[in-house]
């Protein structure tokens, strides 16, 4: 088995929605980002990739590559779900974490769980989608942003 950790920031900007694990969340703001920022898809690519020793989403989606200006984020986990395969690995589980001040996460998370599921090719049962705030700390805690982490347990497939 191995193990791979993530973590994602975007700083909040104009507009009236975010995409956290591929669903559209309405919200005041939207976020500052090269794709469309999904915080959650970002941090659980980089989990898996680093269960993989494959590095990180940036070296595989660079945002200097035009191609990725405005990317649905799910293009990228479905893309490291086939890496996951190419390597011989399946998931084992995925647990995320979501954290902001705002918008609530709790109405939204069963249908992240069903998009990174669906991407994944696994059950939604092996994903957790969860949220916490800093207690009006830091840079999430002030509104300034919202940040997600993720921990992605893969093995060999028989």
């Amino acid at each position: 088995m191995r193990i791979g950790q993530g973590f994602d920031v975007h700083a909040f900007a104009e507009g009236d929605h975010l995409v956290l694990g591929g669903v559209r969340i309405p919200h005041a703001q939207g976020v500052a980002a090269h794709s469309d920022g999904d915080v959650v898809v970002h941090a659980l690519c980089d989990a898996l990739l680093g269960a993989l020793a494959l590095g990180d989403i940036g070296q595989h989606f660079p945002p200097s590559d035009p191609q990725w200006k405005g990317a649905d984020s799910r293009r990228f986990l479905r893309a490291v779900a086939a890496m996951l395969a190419e390597c011989g690995h399946g998931l084992v589980n995925a647990d995320i974490t979501v954290v902001c001040e705002a918008p609530k996460i709790g109405p939204h998370a069963e249908a992240m769980r069903a998009h990174l599921a669906q991407d994944l090719g696994v059950d939604a049962g092996r994903i957790s989608i969860k949220a916490t705030t800093t207690e009006r700390l830091g840079l999430t805690g002030r509104g300034e942003g919202i940040a997600a982490m993720a921990v992605a347990l893969v093995q060999p497939v028989a």
